[in-house]
């Protein structure tokens, strides 16, 4: 059995760029910075910043473009992907980015984003069955 599955909290570093490819699927990308804590053994505070290169497709590229701003709290859950390209002088090059299957804004309304909610790319399934009440957006209290 295999895994390839990455959860992080972070803060985004730059405004997403949402670009449209040859075949009409849009994709954003954006940066997430993570920070670890720790106390070495003589007492010292310690902390290590870690940038992490996120790739975000179809519909929820949109929703991210739309809604996710530089310093916005998210949680990002998506699986690891490198790629590797030759750049002009002929060098190999490799990108190791997360590409994102779901992604939560975490700020708090009158924050920098809009208020939480789950952006994924199940986004695009139908409208629950006339028997269940429909879930706005705006009522949710967080």
């Amino acid at each position: 059995m295999n895994l390839n599955k990455v959860m992080l909290i972070g803060n985004v570093t730059r405004d997403p760029e949402v670009r449209t490819t040859p075949n009409g699927q849009n994709v954003a990308t954006i940066g997430v910075a993570t920070n670890r804590r720790w106390n070495d053994q003589s007492g010292q505070k310690k902390e290590e910043v870690e940038f992490h290169n996120v790739v975000v497709w179809r519909k929820l590229a949109d929703i991210v473009g739309q809604y996710v701003k530089k310093g916005s709290k998210i949680y990002v859950e998506g699986r690891l992907r490198t790629r590797s390209w030759d750049d002009q002088s002929g060098q190999k090059r490799y990108r190791t980015e997360i590409v994102a299957e779901n992604i939560i804004m975490l700020d708090r309304p009158g924050q920098s984003s809009p208020p939480a909610a789950p952006a994924s790319d199940e986004a695009t399934q139908p409208a629950p069955p006339s028997g269940e009440p429909e879930i706005n957006v705006e009522d949710i209290p967080f």
